[in-house]
């Protein structure tokens, strides 16, 4: 457990299930452990299953960068038919008769989703339009122009194909949605199609083979901190510094502390104390190592 039991911080590696919503997890995870400060680290839909980190704790500070990290998804996409929320649980708006295309074709029609491409997000989503989610926006049967994000498809690996379903693995920058993904594909297509399934299977350095259900934290009672990733490992993707005993206290006092040898990065910095104990982030400002986010003691 990477916190004393007196003041649990960490990062709980949550399965979500299907059918509950990413606020529903952490608002079962405050439940579970009598923990009010809880907050998830990139949303999910509900139909989606799989990894989904929920930080508690001071460790909620920094759930940033948790949320930028890559993410991989296994997904199902049904052609030939589409819906309104671009996913299983819409109505269906348009059916057409797929084709059994080979994999090579298919294959050559993801080929215009790979790489650094602009996506136009779903109606049915949480970004925000004037204040409004688009997705009460959608409810109420309107439509709006979404500009297109840019976004980072790293690799589209077709697992299956058996018509008209075709099951996909996709690794993605943070932001992406895969049910945008399906949707533009089936247009690409001539058939349409949405998200049959979805489950995320990792999450930066987490997997899902790694997580845990909520009936396993329930039944783990008080001991469920013993389920808890300490931030050492969970941010592993930011470059590190180690500090000594003189500069760890420094660090921890929000004093800048001057490095003989200042790594030559742009990115926010991992900081650790004697032993590698993970001490918060910093910037390098001038030469020198500046708190950013400093992990209480």
């Amino acid at each position: 457990m990477p916190a004393s039991k007196s003041r649990p911080s960490g990062v709980l590696n949550i399965d979500k299930p299907q059918g509950l919503t990413s606020h529903d997890v952490v608002a079962q995870v405050r439940r579970l452990t009598g923990i009010r400060r809880a907050g998830h680290a990139g949303t999910l839909d509900p139909l989606a299953t799989g990894v989904l980190l929920v930080c508690v704790g001071p460790a909620t500070r920094f759930v940033e960068y948790l949320q930028q990290s890559k993410k991989v998804y296994e997904t199902t996409i049904r052609l030939g038919q589409m819906t309104d929320t671009y996913d299983a649980e819409g109505q269906v708006t348009a059916t057409a008769p797929v084709p059994d295309f080979t994999l090579e074709a298919l294959d050559r029609a993801l080929d215009a989703f790979r790489g650094d491409i602009l996506q136009t997000p779903p109606m049915y989503s949480a970004i925000k339009r004037r204040g409004q989610p688009l997705y009460k926006l959608a409810r109420e049967g309107k439509v709006v122009d979404r500009p297109p994000r840019p976004v980072t498809i790293y690799d589209i690996t077709i697992l299956d194909w058996r018509n008209p379903d075709l099951t996909l693995r996709i690794s993605t920058s943070p932001g992406a949605y895969i049910r945008a993904i399906a949707h533009d594909l089936g247009q690409a297509l001539g058939v349409g199609g949405h998200v049959l399934t979805l489950r995320r299977v990792a999450s930066g350095a987490f997997r899902v083979e790694d997580a845990i259900t909520l009936e396993a934290l329930e039944a783990a009672g008080e001991d469920w901190p013993r389920y808890l990733h300490g931030l050492r490992g969970a941010l592993s993707m930011l470059p590190a510094v180690i500090l000594t005993e003189e500069q760890t206290w420094r660090f921890r006092h929000g004093q800048r502390i001057p490095l003989d040898n200042p790594p030559n990065v742009t990115s926010d910095l991992r900081v650790l104390g004697p032993g590698e104990t993970f001490l918060g982030v910093g910037r390098m400002k001038k030469g020198a190592l500046a708190p950013y986010k400093v992990l209480p003691a």
